[in-house]
């Protein structure tokens, strides 16, 4: 009993207390919100719906999941440069306009987006029902640990440059945000929730990231009362100024159904191709942590996670058309939450399901969404720091797990080409490999290179090679 007392974390099927709960799901909500907000804001989605669409896709996905997959489904920016590309071709000239004012997409233009998402989700669904019926020994033989680990470390390091824009001074903006003092608050976070998860015991070293936030918070709070300057952020009016109902603090989120368009179809939903080798390598990566964790517990349960890549990937593809239907964007399960779980060892279903429901609670009030939104930029930016390494560094972790022969020259053209198309892609064409006259993600050009490259290279490879010593 002492043995298993000492191992503090928290399996799937574990609940926490109430009170921890809740400070878990806080924390999970907190990781989450910066990348949800930010999609709805550069595509003109609805801030409340984006949020409410969040919360409700991942209840879907926990229940579609049977409570068993502990991911929290987020929006994605695979899907950014599709839905611009939508709006710049369907939208007529006074639409287009309204964006450029307000920062909001007019309804008919969101409308029209939702039934790409919709149709987007039956990609996904796809996939899951080929791996399936195809079986585990062929998606791995599809998307081996040297692709899906490699992927993982790219969608990481791609968004290292994220991460230090919110971290450092901003050069096009003005006062303290351009000031050294934005490192101060950052590098504070970022230390601090290093010291937090490193050293703390017990229930407080679960909460790293919550603590570091605040941390974070207080010196740019001292920052602020010392007349050095304000790095709080207020979130635009025009971003909440859309509700069906409110009254007073409460707001119902602006709700929309979607119009058949097949310019929308053929714009968004070759897209959820992304996101699939993403959500591959999340669920080998959840795989590898939750089972650690139980071996250290000396739980007799053995947490198959990988073999639920089907149902992950029909969750996906069911959550694209539950945010779709609301009117919120595309989405994916998130690495960051991963991450949060990684270093907090709070893998508890019950625990994302409370962060699903102060998603939806906070979606409904427009000061708790100021609340979040306003926490500084450097703060989030040294959080970012962390995670977006942890996502990087559980994509070598599932190589070391999988026995990844780091000297056989296929796997090494493979991890090399995905590595540079994935992380070169993001920082010489932003993001999108212009190709024949498309704009491929590079994340989903990578895995798709990959996976063509790895079959390519298996011709006439021996079935049953030595077991490695």
């Amino acid at each position: 009993m002492s043995q298993q007392n000492a191992t503090i974390g928290y399996l799937p099927d574990e609940k926490p207390t109430p009170g921890k709960l809740f400070l878990y799901a806080l924390q999970q909500v907190i990781v989450m919100f910066p990348a949800t907000i930010a999609v709805a804001l550069i595509t003109g989605f609805q801030v409340s719906t984006t949020i409410f669409a969040s919360g409700l896709s991942t209840l879907c996905f926990i229940m579609i999941s049977g409570k068993k997959i502990p991911l929290y489904y987020g929006s994605s920016f695979a899907y950014l440069t599709a839905i611009s590309s939508l709006v710049a071709s369907q939208g007529t000239a006074e639409q287009i306009a309204s964006f450029q004012a307000t920062g909001i997409l007019p309804t008919p233009l969101i409308q029209m987006a939702q039934w790409g998402i919709i149709m987007s989700g039956l990609v996904s669904i796809a996939a899951g029902f080929v791996v399936r019926y195809s079986g585990r020994e062929a998606v791995e033989k599809l998307l081996p640990a040297t692709i899906t680990g490699s992927i993982s470390m790219i969608i990481g390091l791609t968004l290292a440059g994220n991460a230090l824009t919110d971290a450092a001074p901003n050069a096009a903006a003005t006062g303290i945000l351009s000031s050294s003092w934005v490192w101060v608050v950052s590098l504070v976070t970022l230390l601090s929730t290093i010291m937090f998860s490193r050293y703390l015991k017990g229930f407080l070293g679960q909460l790293p990231l919550l603590l570091g936030a605040g941390v974070g918070c207080i010196t740019a709070g001292i920052i602020y009362f010392a007349g050095v300057g304000n790095m709080f952020r207020a979130m635009p009016a025009e971003a909440l100024a859309a509700s069906l109902y409110s009254v007073g603090w409460f707001a119902v989120p602006a709700f929309s159904l979607p119009k058949p368009n097949w310019a929308a179809v053929v714009a968004i939903m070759p897209i959820a191709i992304a996101t699939i080798p993403e959500s591959t390598a999340h669920i080998f990566q959840i795989d590898i942590y939750v089972n650690e964790l139980a071996k250290k517990k000396k739980s007799k349960k053995k947490y198959d996670l990988a073999s639920l890549l089907d149902l992950n990937l029909i969750g996906d593809g069911l959550c694209d058309m539950v945010s779709g239907v609301v009117g919120g964007p595309a989405g994916t399960n998130y690495g960051e939450n991963i991450s949060t779980m990684a270093i907090t060892k709070v893998y508890s279903i019950p625990v994302l399901i409370a962060a699903s429901i102060i998603a939806i609670v906070i979606s409904f009030f427009t000061p708790l969404i100021r609340i979040i939104y306003g926490i500084p930029t450097a703060v989030i930016g040294g959080l970012e720091m962390y995670l977006f390494g942890a996502i990087a560094a559980q994509g070598i972790a599932i190589m070391i797990e999988k026995k990844v022969d780091m000297f056989d020259s296929k796997n090494i053209a493979v991890i090399a080409t995905v590595m540079v198309l994935g992380i070169g892609g993001q920082y010489a064409f932003g993001g999108n490999i212009p190709f024949f006259g498309m704009n491929i993600p590079c994340i989903a050009g990578a895995a798709i290179f990959g996976i063509l490259l790895n079959l390519l290279l298996s011709i006439g490879e021996k079935k049953n090679k030595p077991a490695a010593e």
